[in-house]
């Protein structure tokens, strides 16, 4: 197995942190999405090597591996330039605006859709929801949140990475490249974590709007207080409601009766007619 892995021609270093990556879970192959990871940030993409490699460490046939890099969309079977912008086309982003930019950022970077770059800075994509409708329409940025864009803007973003400008996160820590973010989704911090804010003012409206009128969640006691917690403001037409319903099935019993006890007129009839 040892001499089979080193035949893939990957470093004694990167075979190192995929063991690693593995040992993390009681399952080995658990270790799978990372281990993606991981390859990606040395050789860009998921290579056949790549996929060879991982099948021998976690003891799945290739066809499972290669299943599975090619279901999700993170993992790139084609090189992936410095940055990967995401441009999100998605319902909600697309017609805030997302559309027009993905439109713009291919007449200006000359690239198709999941194309790169001739000089290998910028690799375009139009990708599905970023969970970040608040802030529509978002771009990503080797998955870091570029939001409230423009074509403008979207336009001097990939004009700033490709001219080595330091560029931030709306949310998040400073833009490193694609592979470098790689590293991180594969398990091994880059220190930058809490670098930038976490979240923006659409995202904590919320909690200041309950913050100013006193709105506070259930204490979790027992079942009856939480009860009692989750109805206090629930008006009492439902409890009313509810109360007719069981009058009305009052009122369909002591119908029943009243019938059983006096028969309808085709039921006399026949009663008539068997004496």
């Amino acid at each position: 197995m040892t001499q089979e892995i080193q035949a893939h021609g990957f470093d004694d270093s990167t075979i190192a942190e995929l063991r690693e990556i593995a040992a993390r879970y009681p399952e080995k192959r658990s270790g799978l999405l990372p281990m993606l990871h991981l390859l990606q940030s040395v050789q860009g993409r998921v290579t056949p090597e790549g996929i060879e490699v991982c099948a021998d460490l976690l003891e799945l046939s290739a066809a499972d591996v290669s299943g599975v890099a090619t279901f999700y969309t993170m993992y790139k079977r084609r090189p992936v330039g410095d940055y990967h912008v995401g441009v999100c086309t998605n319902t909600l982003c697309a017609v805030m605006g997302g559309d027009e930019i993905f439109t713009r950022l291919k007449d200006h970077l000359d690239v198709g859709n999941d194309e790169t770059t001739d000089d290998g800075s910028i690799t375009l994509e139009h990708v599905e929801c970023n969970a970040a409708c608040d802030y529509a329409p978002v771009v990503m940025v080797n998955w870091e949140f570029m939001d409230n864009q423009t074509p403008e803007s979207a336009v001097q973003l990939v004009d700033d990475l490709r001219a080595g400008t330091e560029v931030r996160s709306t949310r998040g820590a400073r833009l490193c490249t694609w592979r470098e973010a790689e590293r991180v989704l594969a398990g091994f911090p880059d220190g930058r974590a809490d670098e930038g804010p976490g979240a923006g003012e659409a995202s904590l409206l919320g909690l200041r709007l309950a913050r100013e009128r006193g709105w506070t969640a259930p204490d979790g006691g027992d079942d009856a207080d939480d009860s009692a917690a989750i109805g206090a403001g629930v008006p009492e037409e439902p409890e009313q409601k509810v109360a007719g319903a069981k009058e009305s099935d009052d009122d369909v019993a002591e119908q029943a009766a009243v019938e059983e006890e006096a028969p309808t007129g085709e039921a006399a009839a026949d009663k008539e007619e068997a004496q």
